[in-house]
């Protein structure tokens, strides 16, 4: 079980929304309140660029060509999306001086946001949870921080 502290900030986010949620309850009985909520637009690669992948030779006297990969603007964008939330929990954390901080994002996201925190933010965080939960209701995502291990 997750115990969640008196006005402890619950992260749940994945790569196009994220929700800031406080605890108004306290450790024992959670009451987890919506303070902010991101959401970013982010359709499929193939609806993002419309150019076909671009080719190398593989010298200036070689007819041999080879095809570039493909860029993956999707993904692309939830790495930008990451990186601008983490900030978000920062300025967050640093105005409320809030003491703990609870991670709850799927695991590609999870690590994204690692690599993206302040080194603050990171002292402080007490849980991560690696389930995406950002289309769950409110009392699903307590449910699921009570019965996590």
């Amino acid at each position: 079980m997750t115990t969640i502290p008196h006005r402890a900030v619950v992260f749940v986010g994945d790569g196009r929304k994220a929700l800031f949620l406080r605890n108004e309850g306290d450790a024992q009985v959670p009451n987890l309140k919506v303070e902010t909520v991101f959401e970013r637009e982010n359709p499929p690669a193939h609806s993002q660029g419309s150019d076909r992948p671009g080719r190398v030779s593989k010298g200036p006297h070689s007819a041999q060509r080879s095809a570039v990969e493909m860029t993956d603007w999707h993904e692309l964008e939830e790495e930008r999306f990451a990186r601008q939330v983490a900030a978000a929990v920062e300025q967050l954390l640093r105005s409320e001086q809030a003491t703990a901080l609870i991670v709850v994002a799927p695991p590609r996201t999870l690590a994204e946001l690692r690599a993206a925190f302040h080194d603050d933010v990171r002292r402080r965080i007490i849980a991560e949870l690696d389930k995406d939960l950002t289309k769950h209701p409110v009392g699903d995502i307590e449910k699921h921080l009570r019965d996590a291990a």
